[in-house]
């Protein structure tokens, strides 16, 4: 870096030794009085000029800063002279407006110049400047008006001089232009290729910051409303104030980016971005209120740029140790000297000659350089921390295989040995599981035989009604059937040869005397009855039996309206006299499910109903229990509502939890419910709870039917 620095220190002075200065007086020491005037209206012409008071001007260098003035200067010639190729020039490219009209007092005649175009001598416009030939012979006394007017910053410095030497100058400016844009081209391109390459967003920022800053010299210089638009032109107009403030956004960006100020430097992080937002608040401000107020903001905005982005890569340099930022120091303090210098030489501080006014693209070129430096210093600087990390991560890793090696003997034995353990646990686990297993099918059944243990002493009152009309019946039946007996046994008795008509009437007095008439509808009746009892208690044993299967696996089509009769036939005896139950079967497909199961659900279900209804505080006249099933979209819908006490959210949230139960102690196991959700789950069905307090509960269940 110390090279780069005595390099460029060395060229830089021989830069400056190479050119002359300008004269402050070179129009008066070639005869003029040089006077201006001050036109705030822009309205005045030329031929008022004359009863217009005018102010002396002290050089031939007019600098009046950022100003919306028309400006006039005056040449009055001293004496009579002769200008053989002679030609006045304004060296300034960003002028909106440039008149030159030559006044003869003793004639009264007022001449217009024309500018010309020095390489071809035609009347047409140069964009690097404003040339306009002076007559061959001027009288004493005449006058040269210039009508100037700046488009941003009012710099004008004017020479008369020989056509030779103003072709020199355009040479000499154009072979500077040449090396700066080379510089800058080949920066950009460069940076381009490395971008692609590497991805990194710092390579992109810079490649913008490039580009908007060589459209702001080019834009500066006359270059660009040259070869790219044409002068006068709406981006003419606002090339140099709108590519200094993107070049500045880039800037910002690109500091924010290859600093890393997101985490070396937090503080310097937020003014950036504040900077940055205010550089498009300035472009805003281009637009909508005009261009003075936006140049002198541009002017600030820059400045104070420079100044952060030094103060950002001093801190980030000296405080955080991140080396590539020294380059980046560097740069930035090239580039701030460069530009202060530059202004300076605006306000007339520093003298005005070739070396000034390059100022600004010779630093934006050396800064340009500089930070592809950087970028280039940054990619080494992580490639030797890369090194660095990859040989201690080696380091680390031959030791971690050291380490590993003796661990993998110790690991080993104990891999075997938990193996071991694990094998064993896993056996027991087993075991465990099995029996968890079976002794939750003997807690489903249990829970199953205790429901029917509690409905033990109901069914047996319910199948001693049949027995006693069996038992009753026998008594009557076996005496008619005696007094029948006794008839037949007479009818075989009786003695053909003998009296047949007296043995007749006996018969039938005995027939009248037992009423046989009465007997034999007395049999009728009395098998009828006999019939009854057997049917129902047939019923009951059937009811019991097709509740009771205990049947794990397998899977039947079966009809759940046959088992709600059977869980209703069951539970008969358990109702209270002011229960009815409503019966609304539905036309129902055969499904495929575990019968034994499915009755156990109805049976929970419906015993929990008629308990509901049994401990509710106040009874109605009558109470009602609803069994509901329909068929629709190949889904059973089985609905059993009551309406007893009902539940609380809360119970009702709960109640499928195992061992819950809302009744008394020694009344309830809590696994009624529970058993209801997992059989329910087991067929892929679904259950739902409607209830509320004092109301009663409705139970739906839904369960799947394949479609033939």
């Amino acid at each position: 870096m110390k090279k780069i620095l005595f390099l460029l220190a060395v060229i830089c002075s021989s830069y400056l030794n190479s050119f002359a200065t300008f004269s402050q007086y070179e129009l008066q020491e070639k005869g003029f009085n040089v006077a201006v005037y001050k036109d705030n209206t822009n309205k005045i012409d030329v031929k008022n000029l004359l009863k217009k008071e005018f102010s002396p001007a002290k050089n031939s260098i007019f600098n009046y800063g950022i100003s919306k003035n028309t400006y006039w200067i005056k040449l009055v010639n001293n004496e009579n002279r002769q200008f053989i190729n002679q030609v006045l020039f304004i060296e300034q490219a960003r002028l909106a407006v440039a008149q030159v009209y030559i006044y003869h007092p003793t004639t009264n005649i007022l001449d217009t110049v024309k500018a010309q175009n020095p390489f071809t001598g035609h009347q047409s416009n140069f964009t690097q400047g404003k040339l306009y030939q002076i007559p061959t012979f001027l009288n004493k006394d005449d006058i040269i008006f210039l009508k100037l007017k700046a488009k941003e910053t009012f710099l004008a410095p004017i020479t008369i001089d020989s056509e030779l030497t103003v072709l020199e100058s355009f040479s000499l400016k154009g072979i500077v232009f040449g090396l700066y844009s080379g510089i800058m081209v080949v920066m950009f391109i460069y940076n381009l290729f490395l971008f692609i390459i590497i991805r990194d967003k710092s390579y992109l920022y810079y490649i913008f910051y490039i580009l908007f800053v060589w459209l702001t010299q080019i834009t500066l210089q006359g270059y660009a409303a040259k070869y790219f638009w044409s002068e006068d032109s709406f981006l003419d107009n606002y090339a140099v104030i709108l590519s200094s403030c993107v070049a500045l956004l880039f800037a910002c960006l690109f500091t924010i980016s290859f600093l890393n100020t997101k985490v070396f430097a937090k503080v310097y992080d937020w003014l950036l971005k504040l900077l940055a937002f205010a550089t498009i608040i300035n472009i805003i401000i281009l637009f909508a209120f005009g261009r003075n107020a936006a140049f002198l903001l541009m002017q600030m905005l820059t400045v104070i740029g420079a100044l952060l982005a030094i103060s950002t890569a001093y801190y980030v340099y000296f405080k955080k140790h991140f080396k590539p930022a020294g380059f980046y120091l560097v740069a930035w303090s090239v580039l701030i000297i460069g530009t202060i210098l530059f202004i300076m030489k605006d306000y007339s501080i520093l003298p005005y000659n070739r070396f000034t006014v390059y100022l600004l693209q010779i630093s934006s070129a050396v800064e340009v350089m500089l930070l592809s430096f950087a970028l280039a210093d940054k990619i080494n600087f992580f490639k030797k921390e890369n090194e660095v990390a990859q040989a201690q991560a080696l380091n680390a890793s031959l030791e971690n295989q050291k380490l590993i090696r003796e661990q993998n003997i110790i690991l080993e034995k104990k891999v075997q040995e938990r193996t071991e353990e694990l094998q064993s646990t896993n056996s027991t686990l087993n075991v465990t599981l099995s029996n968890l297993k079976n002794t939750q099918s003997q807690l489903v059944d249990a829970e199953k035989m205790a429901a029917l243990g509690q409905l033990t002493a109901g069914i047996a009152h319910e199948i001693n009604n049949p027995i006693n009309f069996v038992t009753s019946n026998i008594k009557p039946l076996e005496l008619d059937i005696k007094d029948l007996k006794e008839i037949i046994e007479m009818y075989e008795k009786l003695d053909l040869e003998g009296d047949v008509k007296a043995q007749v009437e006996d018969i039938d007095s005995f027939k009248k005397q037992i009423d046989l008439d009465f007997v034999n509808n007395e049999i009728t009746s009395l098998l009828s009855g006999i019939s009854e009892g057997a049917k129902r208690t047939a019923e009951i044993i059937r009811s019991l039996r097709n509740f009771s299967r205990v049947d794990e696996t397998d899977m039947k089509p079966i009809d759940l309206n046959e088992g709600l009769q059977s869980t209703l036939v069951l539970v008969r005896n358990n109702m209270p006299d002011n229960l009815t139950v409503i019966k609304e079967y539905g036309n129902l497909p055969k499904v495929e499910c575990m019968p034994g199961k499915i009755n156990q659900v109805f049976m929970n279900l419906v015993s929990n109903a008629i308990q509901a209804v049994k401990t509710k505080a106040i009874q109605n006249e009558e109470e009602f229990l609803t069994i509901r099933t329909w068929y629709v979209d190949h889904q059973v819908k089985i609905s059993i509502k009551d309406s007893g006490i009902g539940m609380t959210d809360e119970t009702k949230h709960r109640i499928f939890e195992p061992f819950f139960t809302t009744k008394d102690i020694g009344e309830g196991t809590g696994l009624g419910l529970s058993i209801v959700f997992s059989i329910i789950e087991k067929h892929k069905g679904h259950i739902e709870v409607i209830s509320k307090l004092g109301e009663g509960t409705e139970f739906i269940l839904t369960l799947n039917v394949n479609p033939e």
